[in-house]
Parts: C-alpha cells; structure tokens; sequence
C-alpha cells in the first residue's frame, strides 16, 4: 500500500489524481466492450464477414493502447501537454487537410485516411490537442492583455474548422465551435464578440442548409418526418419502445438487426433495446457525473491554463455525448458522432482516452507554488517551546528540565540576581515537525 509520505512518482500519482474520476471512466470502456459485444455481431453479419465478434476483437485491441495512453497522460505536467498539443495538432492539422485529397468517399464525406492499413480519423485526434491550444491562448490573454491572443486563438479556429467544413462533417465542426466559444467566454470576452460569433454561427448554418444537400436533408427530415426517409431515427426510437424499462435481455434484440450504424451512432438505442430505459439512465447519470465532477474541479483550478484547459476538455466530451443521446432519440438531427467510450472506433476511443487523461493530468490536487515554497522554509521556534504532542509518551513540560534546580540555600542569592537572556530560537525544518500516528521522537537538531 502507497503512503503519502512516499516521494516516488508512482505514489505522488496515487494521492493526487481524481481516482473516482478515474474509476468512472475505466467502467464506461467496460461498458462499452458489453454493448460493443450487443451491437455488433448484427453489422458483422450485414457486411458479410464471417467472424461475428470481428468488431469486438478490434474493439479489444484498439482498449489496450487507450488505456496505456489514460494512465500515462495523466502522469503528465502542465508545461509538457502544451508541447506534447502542439506535436499532436501539427501532425494531424495535416492528416485532416489529407483527407481531402486522399481520403476515400463514404457516405459523400472524406474523413479517414488508411495508414499502415489501419483506418485513422484525424480529427478526432485534433479536437483535444485544439481545445488545450485554445485554453493556452486564453490564458495568455488574461495574463498578458497586450499580446493578441484572442486573434491568434481566432485563426487557431479557423484552421480547423474550414478543413471540417471542406470535408464534410458538420457535426464535428459545431462541437469544436461551440467549445471554443465556451473558452473565449470564461477567457472574458467583449460582448461584441459574442454577437459576432452568434451571428457567425447563424450565417454558416443558413448557408450550410442553403448549399449542402446532405445537411438540407437532414434538417428536413429533422423538423418535418414526413418529407423524406427517416429510417434511422424511426428504427432507433422503435429500439426504445421494443426495450421497454427492462430491455429484452443481452442478445435477445431484434430491431438492433435492421439499425444502421448500430455499434457505433445509435449504439445507445441498442443499449435501450437489451438492457432498458433504466440502464440508459443509469448510463446518462454516469456521464453527467464525470462531466458535473470534472467542472467542479476544473473550476477550482488557480492556474488560468489549467482551469480553461480542464474546462474545455470535459465540454468537449460532455457535448459530444449530449449530442450523440439527443440524436438517438431524435431530439437532434444525426451528426455522425460517437458516444464516448462506448461506441465502437479504435480514432475515438484512444483520443478521447487521451483528452481524458490531460484532463486527469491538469485536475490533480498538486500543491500551489506558495504552499510549497512555505513548506522549503526553516521554521524558527524558541528552544522552551512545550509540544503538545506527546514524545516518548511524556509531554514536554513532563520531561526534566536540562539544569538541575539552585539549593535551597541559594535561592535568595538566585533571586538578586538578574535573569539571562534567552536562548536565540533554533531553526526548525517542516520535517522535523511531522508528527507519526505512534509515540514520535525527538530528533537532534
């Protein structure tokens, strides 16, 4: 068993990262392998491969490095995420503007790239490494309102944005958007900022809708059902209904059979469909209390990095789930995002563990710089002080004296005589003030 007293790395790690917080997510990824288990053998049989856990295993496989990568993420210091950001957004920053060129067709989008034969999604590698770019940013403007942070913070969001737009994926686009918005407000902006983002937003979404047939159709079929196909959502929303509070039963769903994209966007309706209405809510009590947990963290962080950087990151995975539920039960038109940790997808289930982990890393209870810098100091304490902590079973004012006392004969002649000065105060260091939970002892100074 660690103790705090431990000064290993290993042991720092355990006192101060937010193990509940860890916990939690450790059981999402479990639950996520259960419903991956649910919800993908029906697409295996659809796509015409032979092994029906060919998804699982993959999704076994892609487990292992997520989980490495949320553990050792969260060993990290503040200063080596940022660099650790900018390697990470240089990198794919180039990938997602390849995918526009490279990247195959699906479904009219260009958003993977098959490297090694491994099929990798950039952005969802950029958007943790964009959000703590941002809050460093942010930062930088409240400490030092002379550097143009903001504007560079703008440009930082335009070149992301315009290669999602380019690609199409309007959903990821809106996430990204919406959580540097977020930053910008708790960064102080002016409010002739917001209206100009509000009227940004309002003017890509008219031209979006405008100009993207693929998004016209699904704002359509969104607001009025009845104009177009609305497969998808009907067969999600039948899952709740077939699920009933108690569900089926694991295996047991028949309506998963017909659901396109079950193992990944509509997962949550499978969950609904075998286990229940009340496993879906126990599942949204989960999220909302890593998301609400996070933010009371990431809120209390002194540090303005820390605090937008945490902040940024949990928005980024409380909206994408928020997002992902609504669209399951046709709250939102379909986005095309995963439910994190739960849906399958090795791109999502490692960079969300990555984002995870900066925000376990950038959350832990680490001492301020002033508390430590108390803690370093010498403690100056008079030589007569009386310890009311017992030493060696006996308090100090029990133990005898160090001067044996004057003869009785002696005592008029010790009395005329003046008192001498006291002892100058012995310094006295932190540690050799820490008390043990058994008798202590007295230490030579």
């Amino acid at each position: 068993m660690m103790s705090r007293a431990d000064r290993t790395v290993l042991s720092e790690w355990w006192w101060t990262v937010d193990r509940l917080l860890l916990g939690s997510l450790l059981v999402l990824m479990m639950v996520g392998i259960v419903l991956c288990l649910a919800a993908s053998p029906p697409v295996a049989a659809r796509l015409g491969i032979a092994d029906p856990f060919h998804f699982v295993d993959r999704q076994v496989m892609f487990l292992i490095p997520a989980i490495g990568v949320l553990f050792g993420t969260s060993f990290l210091q503040p200063r080596t995420i940022r660099r650790i950001c900018m390697v990470v957004f240089g990198v794919f920053l180039v990938l997602l503007c390849a995918t526009l060129v490279i990247g195959p067709e699906v479904k009219g989008a260009r958003r993977w790239l098959n490297l090694a034969g491994v099929t990798v999604q950039p952005s969802e590698f950029l958007k943790p490494a964009f959000v703590v770019l941002a809050a460093w940013l942010f930062s930088e403007s409240t400490k030092r309102p002379e550097m143009p942070a903001q504007l560079l913070a703008v440009g930082l969001l335009g070149s992301v944005a315009l290669p999602l737009v380019l690609q199409p994926d309007f959903g990821q686009t809106t996430l990204v958007c919406l959580v540097w918005g977020a930053l910008f407000f708790l960064a102080g902006l002016r409010w002739i900022w917001m209206v100009g983002m509000v009227g940004a937003g309002a003017t890509g979404l008219f031209v979006a809708y405008q100009f993207v047939p693929h998004v016209t159709k699904r704002i359509d079929r969104f607001l009025d059902p009845g104009t177009g196909d609305n497969y998808q959502v009907e067969t999600a929303l039948e899952s709740f209904r077939h699920g009933g509070w108690l569900g089926q039963g694991p295996g047991e769903g028949t309506v998963k059979r017909i659901l396109p994209d079950g193992h990944t966007d509509f997962v949550f309706a499978v969950a609904a469909e075998e286990f229940g209405i009340i496993l879906c809510m126990i599942l949204l009590a989960l999220f909302a209390f890593i998301i609400l947990r996070s933010l009371n963290r990431a809120l209390k962080e002194q540090d303005p990095f820390n605090r937008f950087a945490a902040t940024g990151l949990t928005l980024l995975f409380g909206l994408q789930a928020s997002i992902n539920m609504a669209v399951n039960v046709h709250i939102m038109p379909a986005k095309g995002m995963t439910l994190p940790f739960i849906s399958y997808g090795g791109s999502s289930l490692i960079s969300l563990a990555f984002g995870m982990g900066m925000l376990l890393a950038l959350s832990r209870s680490r001492p301020g710089a002033a508390a430590m810098a108390a803690l370093s100091e010498p403690m100056h304490m008079p030589k007569d002080a009386v310890f009311a902590t017992p030493i060696d079973g006996h308090h100090e004012s029990d133990l005898p004296s160090e001067e044996p006392a004057p003869a009785p004969a002696a005592k008029a002649a010790t009395a005329s005589t003046p008192a001498p000065a006291p002892a100058p105060p012995v310094p006295v260091t932190p540690t050799q003030m820490l008390v043990t939970r058994g008798p202590a002892r007295r230490t030579a100074a």
